[in-house]
């Protein structure tokens, strides 16, 4: 991660914490680390286990596509 972005992240976690009461800092926070993440391009674990599925099931179908390929590569060469 890039120093210059953690520095100014705590920078101002800091200052909420500063000039805020208790009851607000949770929310705060959660919105301050939500958008740090966003700026990320992190994914959310749904997101994660959806291209997974997508992944798998193109890997199938290409190790059908290249069986059917390869049989009728078979069949021409004889």
């Amino acid at each position: 991660m890039n120093e210059r972005f953690l520095g100014d992240l705590a920078a101002r976690l800091s200052e909420l914490a500063a000039a805020n009461p208790a009851q607000d800092m949770e929310r705060n926070f959660r919105a301050l680390l939500a958008s740090a993440f966003t700026r990320l391009e992190l994914v959310s674990r749904e997101e994660y286990d959806a291209q997974a599925a997508v992944l798998a099931r193109a890997r199938e179908k290409l190790a059908a596509l290249e069986a059917r390929v390869a049989e009728i590569e078979a069949r021409t060469l004889r």
